[in-house]
C-alpha cells in the first residue's frame, strides 16, 4: 500500500489516480473527508499532529509526503511524520520540497524544509526528494477575475519563470514511489520554458477563445491581496522570487525528461485542460 498526503490537491489527486490505475493499493490522506478515485481509501488526518497518521500508515510500504501549512502550524513537528512512517513499517518516502531550499536557503520556510530533507536522508529509509519551482496551477488565483471581468491582475507582468504542471510533478512522484532506480535522487522540476504572467494570460485567452486583459499590480497591491490568505513573510518571500528570479530559478531542468522519458507539459496545454475554471 502507498499513502498519499495532500491527496485532494493539485498534485495529490492526479498522483492518487495514477497509482490506483497502476493497480496499487492507495490510502489518500487529507485534512477533511473527500471523494477519492476508485480503488483508493480515504483517511482524514491533520499532518500537524503526526500521531493521527498511524491508521493511514498501518501496513504501508511507501509514503508521498506533501506539507503546506502543516509544516509551520503551531507546535507542529513534521520530522515526527518520518518517525511515524518508519515505526509503521514504511520503507520509502518521497518528499515534496521546493527549489527555493537551494536558490533562497535562508528564509524561515526554506530552513524548515531543508531540515526536513536532512531528517529524511538520515532516517535509514529509502527516499527521493522533489524540488519544483512555481506551479502552473497558481494561475487559478486568477480564475474569478477572468470569469467575471476577463482580466488577469498580477505583479511583474514581464518577469517569467519555468513553471510546471502539477500533473507532471505527480507523474515523477509516482515513478519515485514505484521504481527503485530513483532511490536517493533529488530532482529539480520545472516546465519546458520560461513564461511570463502576461504570456500566461494570453494562453488562457487562447484556451477560452476570447480576449483577456492583463492589469499589472504594484508590489504593494499584490502583497495586500496575498496576505489575505498567507502570512506577510511568505508573501514577501514569494514576491521577491517573482520580481527578480535568480539564474537558478530561470533554469529549465532536464529532470522531468530524465524521469518520464518525455518533456514537461507547456503552460498552454495546462490552460487548455483547465479552461473550465476560467469560463
Amino acid at each position: 500500500m502507498i499513502v498519499v498526503t495532500g491527496a485532494t490537491g493539485n498534485i495529490g489527486r492526479p498522483l492518487t489516480q495514477a497509482l490506483a490505475e497502476a493497480g496499487q493499493q492507495v490510502t489518500a490522506v487529507s485534512r477533511h473527508t473527500a471523494a477519492v478515485p476508485d480503488g483508493a481509501r480515504h483517511v482524514a488526518a491533520d499532518l500537524a499532529e503526526p500521531a493521527g497518521l498511524k491508521p493511514a500508515l498501518d501496513g504501508a510500504k511507501a509514503l508521498f509526503l506533501l506539507l503546506s501549512g502543516d509544516l509551520h502550524a503551531t507546535g507542529a513537528s513534521p520530522a515526527d511524520i518520518i518517525g511515524e512512517a518508519a515505526a509503521g513499517g514504511v520503507r520509502r518516502v518521497v518528499l515534496l520540497s521546493t527549489l527555493a531550499v537551494v536558490t533562497r536557503p535562508f528564509g524561515t520556510t526554506r530552513i524548515a524544509m531543508r531540515a526536513l530533507e536532512d531528517t529524511l536522508r538520515e532516517s535509514g529509509l529509502e527516499w527521493a526528494i522533489l524540488r519544483p519551482g512555481g506551479f502552473a496551477s497558481n494561475t487559478l488565483w486568477w480564475a474569478e477575475s477572468v470569469r467575471a471581468r476577463r482580466v488577469v491582475t498580477a505583479p511583474f507582468g514581464d518577469v517569467g519563470a519555468p513553471i510546471i504542471e502539477p500533473a507532471d510533478i505527480a507523474a515523477v512522484a509516482a515513478a519515485c514511489l514505484l521504481d527503485d532506480r530513483h532511490t536517493g535522487a533529488v530532482y529539480e522540476l520545472t516546465g519546458p520554458e520560461v513564461i511570463t504572467p502576461r504570456q500566461q494570460a494570453e494562453a488562457i485567452a487562447a484556451a477560452l477563445g476570447s480576449p483577456v486583459r492583463f492589469h499589472e499590480l504594484t508590489r504593494d497591491e499584490a502583497k495586500a491581496a496575498m496576505t489575505q490568505s498567507m502570512p506577510a513573510e511568505l508573501a514577501d518571500d514569494t514576491l521577491d522570487i517573482l520580481a527578480s528570479p535568480s539564474p537558478a530559478e530561470l533554469r529549465v531542468s532536464p529532470d522531468v525528461q530524465r524521469v518520464l522519458g518525455r518533456a514537461p507539459s507547456p503552460f498552454a496545454d495546462w490552460a487548455t485542460r483547465n479552461v473550465a475554471a476560467f469560463r
